[in-house]
């Protein structure tokens, strides 16, 4: 039978946001991140009412198939009491959040996701993604229309296609029933640490032979250090034997406070969070319908950007071009007003352009080759014309080569 060795919960405001309305619970069996959404309408309401809710799910079951219908109505009633909750405070309408969850039981553990929190398992020192993003962009990717780099810039990264909240009586969850195994190290964070933290950068935090509470400190600094544009929280749980007696369950972010709710306080001005390491804009998190009418409308916006995005590129692709021929056809112009003296079959010429080569094509031609041997002038002479004479204009040539024919007398 699987056990918990050490498992940790931190949640941190993050250095934009003026309030946090993450939560997250680290109990004795049951795991779980909780993103609210809503902004003041109440996003740290919506968490913090599923996570108390969710958390009395945190017990032992029959079978880890038990386990999984039983979390997922857990998730189900969260849903109703945020949507009743909304039917008494009118204020509050909109307010949503997501939900991933992992409930050890036995060799396995159950998996209950809604939104774009993430869960990931690393396994004999690979990280892999458990969780699937109930999100537009995430869409996007499966449908081979953008790639996941393009998802973490793309102006809809905020647009939720699932999450608990008053817009959907009973929203789908996604769960599964996985092995787990000792020296497993499981991640569950939201979007404030994937969305900041690369890929690589996790996978590195969680691989080192820290505990489960120095690395969910690390992993929230990392945000930290990367902007944290928005709220952060992480569990970590690791799978072996237990390291000390049962702890008491820990409940950290907008959940750990007392619930209260109604006019809210006036968001404070963002500029004063600015950030130099901020990575891009705030967007606030927001749900739409997960309907194909949805989906094919936002689709063709999308190809439209698409297209107005490469016509704006080849735009100034082609003026580029332009500007670098006009260049070339400018210079090359400017070349041909320039003369110099030099050899030509060994007598002394006159050549229009300069003495350069721009790849094949040559900056100068022959304009005038005169009758005088260039093995009859002076030494010093003879020098001069071989190495070239440049002068300005072509009557300058002709006084030089005047003054040449001159000293042959």
């Amino acid at each position: 039978m699987a056990s918990v060795k050490a498992s940790a919960a931190v949640s941190h405001v993050g250095r934009i946001r003026a309030n946090n309305q993450d939560s997250g619970y680290a109990g004795r069996q049951l795991f779980f991140v909780a993103d609210g959404m809503g902004g003041h309408a109440g996003g740290d309401v919506a968490s913090a009412i599923a996570t108390h809710r969710i958390a009395e799910a945190d017990g032992d079951y029959a079978s880890p198939p038990v386990a999984a219908a039983e979390l997922e109505q857990t998730l189900l009633s969260a849903n109703r009491r945020i949507t009743e909750t909304v039917a008494e405070h009118s204020e509050l309408t909109g307010m949503g959040t997501t939900v991933s969850a992992l409930l050890l039981e036995g060799e396995r553990v159950v998996i209950a996701h809604i939104g774009d929190s993430r869960i990931y398992l690393l396994r004999s020192g690979e990280l892999s993604q458990i969780s699937t993003d109930h999100t537009f962009v995430q869409r996007l990717v499966d449908a081979g229309r953008i790639t996941a780099e393009e998802a973490m810039v793309h102006p809809r990264r905020s647009v939720l296609m699932r999450v608990l909240g008053d817009v959907e009586s009973s929203p789908e969850i996604d769960t599964m029933v996985l092995d787990t195994h000792e020296g497993d190290r499981w991640l569950l964070c939201s979007d404030g640490l994937s969305g900041v933290v690369p890929f690589d950068e996790i996978h590195e935090i969680l691989s080192s032979d820290a505990g489960a509470k120095q690395v969910a400190d690390r992993l929230v600094k990392a945000s930290l250090d990367g902007g944290a544009p928005d709220n952060v929280t992480v569990v970590v749980v690791d799978i072996g034997e237990p390291a000390a007696p049962d702890t008491p369950p820990l409940i950290v972010g907008s959940a750990a406070a007392p619930l209260a709710f109604g006019t809210p306080e006036p968001a404070r001005s963002r500029g004063i969070f600015l950030t130099p390491f901020r990575p891009h804009p705030v967007q606030e998190t927001h749900f739409e319908p997960d309907s194909a009418e949805y989906f094919d409308e936002i689709i063709e916006e999308d190809i439209r950007r698409r297209r107005r995005r490469r016509f704006v590129w080849g735009f100034w692709v082609v003026a580029l071009v332009a500007a670098i021929v006009a260049a070339f056809v400018l210079g090359y112009q400017w070349t041909q007003t320039r003369f110099y003296v030099g050899e030509s079959n060994g007598r002394v010429a006159i050549f229009q352009g300069i003495q350069q080569d721009l790849g094949p094509i040559s900056l100068s031609e022959l304009h005038t080759e005169t009758q005088i041997d260039v093995a009859d002038l002076r030494t010093y002479d003879q020098q001069r014309v071989e190495q070239t004479i440049t002068v300005g204009s072509l009557s300058e040539a002709h006084r030089i080569v005047q003054r040449l024919e001159a000293s042959l007398e």
